[in-house]
């Protein structure tokens, strides 16, 4: 059934490829900040309400700073570093990206790998973590997980504001188990990223992965499904995400000003009226990238 499409506000900005050379950018000579900064710049006029600052490197942090909108119009998340070294160095690294972000502080940060919370520093970088929240650096926190992680599990145990999970059209394996939902019914907000699943539904069929192979007749069945629903992958994929009732966000990460701008214009389009039961992946290696992303 359609349902009415849902408001850019529910869309996050992922960063993690800023500053990162796109080829299509390199051969109209942009460069990788000049496509950070329109990025932002049409993500704040869209609407656009959430900024995951989850930058690999801190030129790229150093980037978003000067290319944030003033006055800044987006919801930040930061991201921890891993706490081998201790909780504070995992302060120290969380202030610096605020200095470098050109913020006084931000709306949440995020452990970057849920395994760090069971490390040897796990539970004094959360500590940690709940103390810069009391300070008022940052308003909530939360964690990053995958779906093995047992996300539920973490909710109860760590009482976090804010979790961060992959879901999408071929991997709704958190949406059948319920565990979104009861998520939800813990009081977390939901964040759905990964909703491409590291591109594998745009990916031609001589493209994909050998590690893949095994799904690769249920890829193009899916692919078949969409077609014949007068849709494409890109806004198939928007529509799912964003209509899950269990996510109060969206993460879509984006290389250049015009990927961001074909997102946005699929998700202002209505959702398309699919199967999306029909569409979901059951093969374990393709729904855990890092077994085949590198393959």
């Amino acid at each position: 059934m359609q349902t009415a499409s849902p408001a850019p506000s529910k869309l996050g900005l992922g960063t993690a490829q800023f500053g990162l050379d796109n080829p299509s950018s390199s051969q109209r000579g942009r460069s990788p900040e000049k496509e950070a900064a329109d990025s932002l710049v049409i993500a704040a006029r869209a609407g656009v309400a959430v900024l995951d600052a989850a930058v690999s490197f801190a030129g790229a942090e150093a980037a978003l700073g000067r290319n944030m909108p003033r006055p800044n119009s987006f919801r930040v998340i930061a991201k921890t570093v891993r706490p081998d070294k201790g909780p504070d160095f995992v302060e120290a690294e969380a202030r610096a990206s605020l200095t470098r972000l050109g913020l006084q502080s931000a709306d949440a940060i995020l452990v970057q790998s849920a395994g760090d919370l069971f490390g040897p520093h796990g539970a004094a970088m959360w500590d940690r973590l709940k103390k810069m929240k009391d300070e008022g650096l940052f308003a909530r926190i939360g964690v990053s997980a995958f779906a093995s992680d047992d996300p539920v599990g973490l909710a109860r145990r760590f009482k976090p504001d804010i979790i961060q999970v992959p879901a999408s059209l071929l991997d709704q394996r958190l949406i059948v188990s319920g565990a979104l939902t009861e998520m939800r019914s813990l009081g977390v907000e939901i964040h759905l990223r990964s909703i491409f699943l590291q591109g594998l539904l745009f990916l031609p069929p001589d493209r994909v992965p050998a590690a893949l192979k095994g799904a690769s007749g249920r890829l193009s069945r899916v692919r078949r499904i969409i077609a014949e629903g007068r849709s494409d992958p890109l806004q198939a994929a928007l529509g799912f995400a964003l209509s899950r009732q269990e996510a109060a966000t969206v993460i879509v990460g984006v290389a250049s000003a015009a990927e961001l701008q074909a997102v946005l214009a699929a998700a202002a389009s209505p959702p398309p009226d699919l199967d999306w039961d029909d569409m979901a992946l059951d093969d374990e290696t393709a729904l855990d990238p890092r077994s085949w992303v590198a393959a």
